[in-house]
């Protein structure tokens, strides 16, 4: 499967945006999608997650209650809606899927368990 990551962008402190990974295939359904970040000289991190049937739901403490995570199975999409953004979510934003990865592994937030991943989208939040 191939991801298309899109709704990066610069956004004040305190803002929103709306983030959106499209599928090639229509067996996305069939996919786990996490999404996960990737700031100047750190590691990627995992962000949120979702299962197959977009049931669960999984995320970061440092995103808890402000990112939400949610999948649109008729558009081949997931997105990532983030609220209250801060400083510190300034990253490079990438959605990740896998076909096998289960819901442990949805909730480990390994990045090396997903095997496609998308471009990545640029998010930063001025101060």
């Amino acid at each position: 499967v191939q991801l298309q990551a899109s709704g990066g962008g610069l956004v004040q402190a305190g803002g929103s945006l709306r983030l959106s990974c499209a599928a090639s295939e229509r067996t996305f359904s069939y996919y786990v999608v996490g999404w996960f970040r990737q700031a100047p000289g750190k590691e990627r991190y995992f962000v949120a997650a979702i299962s197959r049937s977009g049931g669960s739901t999984f995320y970061a403490d440092s995103v808890e209650g402000r990112f939400t995570i949610s999948r649109d199975h008729a558009k081949n999409t997931v997105h990532l809606q983030m609220n209250s953004l801060k400083a510190e979510d300034t990253a490079v934003y990438y959605c990740a899927a896998d076909r096998d990865l289960t819901r442990t592994g949805l909730r480990r937030g390994e990045a090396n368990e997903y095997h496609y991943w998308g471009q990545g989208t640029q998010v930063t939040v001025s101060s």
